[in-house]
């Protein structure tokens, strides 16, 4: 089973593919799909989804995870945020992948066993869980793979509630 998370943005989108091997989780992927900033936005939107068609494709997951947008201070970020995120649920969606969004503070405790855990922790866990001769950099990639670590953590239990 591959499950993809998504640690939305147009300028850097983290991704990561792992996939579950009976009590075992491998990293297939894990990187940043990236867009220029000197594009036009409607151009790094059209870019960023053919990047998001190509990885799915190539995959084919069960599950596209995705961090779900709170909060931002700056208006500007959180609506290429949601753009991106857009995509990715609606690309997933297309295909009849199934889809689903965590917090920030979900995605750190499961991860690392604490809400408000900094960028550093995460990178060190993600690095510890899936057994990385390094952390995945940038942040945007680890954050990725918190993302679908989680959802590997939380889908047991989604089942029992059923």
């Amino acid at each position: 089973m591959f499950v993809v998370g998504i640690d939305p943005g147009v300028s850097r989108c983290g991704y990561a593919v792992l996939e579950r091997l009976g009590s075992r989780t491998r990293a297939v992927a894990i990187g940043v799909l990236t867009t220029p900033p000197s594009d036009p936005l409607p151009r790094r939107l059209a870019d960023l989804q053919g990047d998001l068609v190509a990885l799915f494709e190539e995959f084919a997951p069960t599950v596209v995870a995705i961090e779900r947008v709170l909060f931002q201070a700056n208006v500007r970020t959180a609506m290429s945020v949601g753009q991106a995120s857009g995509l990715a649920m609606a690309e997933a969606a297309r295909r009849g992948i199934d889809v689903v969004e965590y917090s920030p503070n979900e995605v750190k405790a499961a991860v690392t066993g604490y809400g408000a855990a900094d960028k550093q922790q995460v990178q060190r866990m993600v690095q510890t869980i899936l057994g990385l001769a390094e952390a995945p950099r940038p942040a945007d990639a680890a954050d990725a793979a918190a993302v679908a670590l989680c959802h590997l953590a939380h889908a047991p239990l989604a089942g029992l509630r059923r």
